[in-house]
């Protein structure tokens, strides 16, 4: 889930800048094809039952379902969080935008209680997918808090007339949506936003915000990546920063809102991320076809759910996905004290009052156990009270915010 995958090698991507050209092409070419193929699957399964049930017709309806999944979408996919269980009872929730900047809207989970709880800003991890990435995260935390959001746009839909949207621009997200919630709230990372998150904390702390936040939670995020590199830490420091930007940035069609802006595409990223379990995801396929072929149409469903969100991706600017490689995996500048916002040094020890919560997973192999721990010895002068970490045993990265351990 961080802003390089492995799997992405010299070879992955040409040095040319028209793959994102080549990929909306293929894209459109196959549109219509997809849309034939779903159109089969469906008047296959409206034959009548004892048609639609033989094999040799579920076999090839399945087949044409499976081609018509063949693709990525560029839209956030809905929450779908109307209710949840809080204070013993169900209660409704809306989904509302609380405020919104060219670049990201900050929702908020509101709940129809008088007593909704602790105010909470979770950062979402901004890595190619969208915020429902987290979406379990925001559904449990609801139960006993009042959950906000940062739902990151796709920067191909940000016009260029915009600006720039570096890592000093998403820190300055962080502390214009705590000041917006104001005294007392709390802040929760996940993975990628853990360094802005801190770097913001300290930052307020520094001014004495009366808004930084209560406590801290950060959850397997590269606080200093250079403690246990994984395969994503050792691809960002086998190239200088020239080489990604040469190979891995395009510039967006014309045809959308944001056209003419450089990006990291987001269907890159996720092809990283295949290449990183290709024999996993290979097997999920293989068995959604099998699944849709016997009629078990709920581990079918169960599949097909994952991978329509896995497979929702969103762009990253250029300059933020550059800056990350560079001063988070090359530099490694808020561990080694050359951190700036705006071009003032990020001095973490300024925090004294924000309880530390880190939270590792002792099988991540996007962020080693260390990185994230890293963050307690940034922060010297908390009290050893303010101060806890926890490492949840037999999970992975994906596993410390979402899942049955979760």
């Amino acid at each position: 889930m961080g802003c390089l995958a492995r799997g992405q090698t010299p070879t992955s991507v040409p040095a040319t800048l028209v793959l994102y050209a080549a990929y909306q092409a293929h894209d459109d070419i196959m549109s219509p094809v997809r849309g034939f193929a779903g159109a089969a699957a469906r008047a296959l399964a409206s034959l009548p039952p004892g048609v639609a049930d033989q094999l040799g017709v579920r076999t090839i309806a399945a087949s044409y379902e499976m081609l018509s999944r063949a693709q990525f979408t560029h839209e956030r996919p809905p929450f779908g969080i109307t209710s949840v269980r809080s204070g013993g009872r169900a209660v409704q929730v809306e989904e509302q935008v609380a405020d919104a900047t060219p670049f990201c809207s900050l929702l908020h989970f509101a709940k129809d209680t008088p007593s909704p709880g602790p105010r909470v800003l979770l950062v979402a991890p901004l890595s190619g997918h969208f915020s429902t990435l987290v979406r379990e995260t925001v559904r449990t935390m609801l139960r006993d808090h009042d959950v906000y959001l940062t739902d990151w746009h796709n920067a191909r839909d940000v016009p260029v007339a915009a600006g720039r949207f570096g890592l000093d621009e998403y820190t300055d997200h962080v502390i214009a949506f705590l000041g917006m919630l104001g005294p007392g709230a709390h802040v929760v990372a996940v993975c990628q936003p853990c360094v802005p998150v801190l770097a913001a904390s300290a930052v307020m702390a520094a001014r004495a915000d009366p808004a930084r936040p209560s406590s801290m939670t950060l959850m397997a995020g590269p606080i200093d990546a250079r403690v246990s590199p994984t395969a994503v830490n050792e691809l960002a420091t086998s190239h200088p920063v020239e080489w990604f930007e040469q190979h891995v940035l395009d510039t967006v069609p014309g045809r959308y809102a944001g056209g003419g802006r450089r990006v990291y595409p987001g269907f890159l990223q996720v092809t990283a991320f295949l290449r990183m379990n290709p024999q996993r995801h290979l097997r999920s396929h293989m068995q959604l076809y099998r699944d849709l072929v016997s009629g078990d149409t709920v581990s079918a469903q169960t599949t097909k759910t994952f991978y329509d969100e896995y497979f929702a991706v969103l762009d990253m600017a250029s300059e933020f996905y550059l800056e990350t490689v560079e001063r988070v995996f090359q530099e490694f500048a808020l561990a080694a004290g050359t951190y700036t916002h705006h071009g003032e040094i990020v001095d973490p020890t300024c925090i004294t009052r924000t309880a530390l919560l880190t939270i590792v997973a002792e099988r991540d192999d996007v962020c080693g156990v260390g990185q994230t721990l890293a963050a307690h010895d940034l922060c010297t002068r908390l009290k050893p009270f303010r101060k806890k970490h926890h490492l949840q045993a037999g999970v992975g990265h994906y596993g410390v915010f979402s899942g049955r351990r979760w």
